[in-house]
């Protein structure tokens, strides 16, 4: 899909942080604190990415997860802002998520820090 055909499916928050790479600003998403059961999907295509059950309160203000489904996510370098980080993007349309950090919980001690305006989330 081109930007003119995502910018007519998202909202300009979604597109600047699915299409653009945005973040949004902390503990202001949606999901931040969201504790319902079921499962996080991604907001460009509808992927599923997250199991409520993997979603953990990293103090941090966006939502973590200790893991993503199989083959559900892609990991890319991201050099971007001076820093050395993981950028995690939907396997299915490219949409990029957050980033992924090696300060997890035990036993993976990974955590997924995925911005809200790229998720939805199904019952």
């Amino acid at each position: 899909m081109e930007d003119k055909d995502w910018k007519k499916k998202l909202t300009p928050e979604q597109f600047r942080v699915l299409r653009e790479k945005g973040t949004e600003p902390a503990f202001t998403g949606k999901f931040y604190k969201h504790k319902d059961k079921g499962m996080y999907v991604c907001g460009g295509c509808g992927a599923q990415l997250f199991k409520s059950d993997a979603k953990f309160d990293s103090g941090t203000g966006w939502p973590s997860f200790t893991d993503a489904l199989p083959d559900a996510v892609e990991l890319k370098p991201d050099n971007s802002h001076g820093m050395k980080r993981t950028e995690v993007v939907c396997k299915r349309c490219g949409g990029h998520l957050g980033h992924v950090f090696d300060d997890g919980p035990k036993p993976k001690c990974k955590r997924f820090c995925i911005n809200s305006a790229a998720l939805g989330f199904k019952k």
